[in-house]
């Protein structure tokens, strides 16, 4: 898949496209919505507010894990190491995958191992959520239970972890995703609108 030039779109975001046109049709109410994207990116916000607009559940899928494992995030983290969050997550995934078509908040890694992206292509369209390094730091260090919940992923300062990741997993996401949308400079309800009139727009197209 390659990023297409940006979409002007209403309010002044941007949404590339990812992939060619013929993959972006065929949606229809059977497929989830998933998000995705790096922490702090505001995925499970976006998430709720879409599944308001559209009459569907928002599953975030940490929550989920937390809730199937009788386990917070950092407790799964220090008991395990992330090779057993990253299995618990796959279970999840599938588990929501299954399930009836809903708006599904990724965790910013679930993209990363092959089986999952498979699930993702498989029963549902991914909208990218992006953002600056920067940004994703300011948001996290004023997101207390974020931290609190999330264990740091390698020994660097914030601002470099950040960073590194990213460079890792942009191309990820990009594999994983049909839209990136930037919401460096956009609030949750302007990047859920954004999306709610895309899905609409594709929905009427594949009629």
């Amino acid at each position: 898949m390659r990023t297409n030039d940006l979409l002007p779109t209403r309010g002044g975001i941007g949404l590339a496209v990812i992939g060619n046109s013929d993959q972006n049709k065929g949606m229809n109410q059977r497929m989830h919505l998933y998000l995705t994207g790096y922490r702090g990116t505001g995925k499970s916000t976006v998430g709720r507010l879409l599944a308001d607009r559209m009459g569907r559940q928002c599953v975030d899928l940490d929550d989920l894990i937390e809730a199937n494992t009788g386990q917070s995030i950092r407790q799964i983290f220090d008991h395990g190491g992330e090779e057993l969050f990253r299995r618990y997550e796959c279970d999840a995934l599938v588990e929501v995958a299954q399930g009836e078509a809903g708006v599904i908040a990724l965790g910013g890694g679930a993209i990363l191992k092959p089986e999952n992206r498979h699930a993702i292509s498989r029963t549902g369209h991914c909208f990218w959520l992006d953002a600056d390094a920067e940004t994703l730091l300011g948001r996290l260090r004023g997101d207390v239970s974020t931290c609190e919940r999330r264990p740091p992923l390698t020994d660097l300062s914030e601002l470099s972890e950040i960073q590194e990741m990213l460079e890792v997993r942009r191309p990820i996401y990009a594999e994983a995703s049909h839209w990136r949308i930037d919401v460096s400079d956009h609030s949750p309800e302007q990047v859920a609108i954004e999306i709610y009139d895309r899905w609409c727009e594709l929905q009427g197209s594949s009629e």
